[in-house]
């Protein structure tokens, strides 16, 4: 296991190297970077904003107006080109492409993330700001929906059929059809001081004064908050890994070393969970990483909106937004390498649930 360990560890570098070099491309190339953000609202300004520009702030440029025009960016006729050059220098677009690339790449090896083109802080301070907003959705959202999809999926395929497994499926279809944004939605109509009662809050993760709450208060007032997002994300991710695990157990149920247990005289409960649960659980776990990524980074963007928590998907969607391209390289190396490390941690999940499987021997 260690030689596939050290193989697995070092993919890392060039499965990075290649999401990096792709998305760089695809970025730089787009319309609208930086520069032209900063022309589209120098234009459309006040005649004060010149002045403001010039006096301070991270967009900082001394220019005058004159009738010099430059054709590289749309909307920059008549400014004075040595305020786009400004411009360029301050987002570093006065040098090629090419070395803007190798930097960005020297500077990650490092993990020196750079600073936020718009907000005059480090990325990697912002990217912890958040953190502990996306941790609490994407952990508690991921631990309820195993631990609910599970044990239903298990119980809707011994009991394949049923009426339990019929109305079971009616509340999988619903909650797979209703995305969790509706969901949380409702949620703040029902509970949330909408039209009914007003038992949960709107918006935040934690309340005023929360440092000065001793530690049982902070607990309540944690959940209090989490409650409402978390199950409107649980209620819109549990139905498919439901799904598979029903489908799972089905499958291995059906093949012949069942039947053969079956003859030998064990109990369906010991056939179940001694058997037939260690291989039908490698095809939930495998799909693991892609659903732990998934909701911990991208799930929770409208949930984050609709609930006021400044989080990593807010952040995220601000970048792209506002062509903010530190925070969206930044963001794209650290999730594409903790989506990575996740991977391997599947594997060797894989080997603690089933201790016949060997990864080195199968290479």
């Amino acid at each position: 296991m260690g030689i596939y360990l050290l193989r697995r560890l070092l993919l890392i570098v060039p499965t990075l190297f290649g999401i990096i070099t792709i998305n760089f491309l695809v970025v730089q190339l787009a319309p609208g970077g930086p520069v032209e953000q900063i022309i589209a609202r120098y234009t459309t300004a006040d005649s004060g904003m010149q002045g403001r520009l010039s006096s301070g702030g991270n967009e900082t440029f001394s220019s005058t107006s004159s009738s010099g025009t430059s054709e590289r960016y749309r909307g920059a006729r008549g400014l004075d080109p040595a305020f786009i050059e400004k411009l360029e220098k301050q987002f570093g677009y006065d040098r090629p492409m090419g070395e803007r690339f190798l930097k960005m790449v020297g500077d990650f090896l490092r993990f020196d993330l750079g600073s936020s083109f718009f907000q005059a802080r480090p990325v990697i301070d912002l990217v912890l700001e958040k953190l502990p907003v996306s941790i609490s959705l994407g952990l508690w959202t991921t631990l309820l929906v195993y631990l609910i999809s599970i044990p239903l999926g298990v119980a809707k395929a011994v009991r394949d059929g049923s009426r339990f497994d019929v109305w079971t499926s009616g509340v999988v279809v619903v909650g797979y059809a209703v995305p969790s944004f509706l969901v949380a939605v409702f949620l703040i109509v029902l509970f949330a001081g909408g039209s009914f009662w007003s038992i949960f809050p709107l918006r935040g993760l934690v309340s005023d004064g929360f440092a000065d709450m001793p530690l049982g208060r902070q607990i309540l007032d944690y959940a209090w908050h989490m409650a409402l997002p978390v199950l409107s994300m649980v209620i819109g991710g549990f139905a498919t890994l439901t799904l598979l695990t029903k489908n799972s157990f089905i499958d291995e149920i059906g093949k012949q070393y069942v039947t053969t247990a079956r003859a030998k005289g064990l109990g369906e409960r010991r056939i179940l969970y001694g058997h037939v649960f260690r291989n039908a659980m490698l095809i939930v776990i495998a799909g693991f990483p892609a659903a732990f990524v998934s909701i911990f980074f991208t799930s929770s963007l409208l949930t984050e909106v609709i609930f006021s928590l400044d989080g990593l998907g807010l952040l995220g969607f601000q970048a792209a937004e506002k062509r903010d391209y530190p925070i969206i390289f930044g963001t794209l190396y650290l999730f594409s390498l903790i989506g990575l490390l996740t991977s391997i941690v599947s594997d060797f999940t894989y080997t603690l649930v089933d201790p016949r499987i060997d990864f080195e021997r199968r290479d």
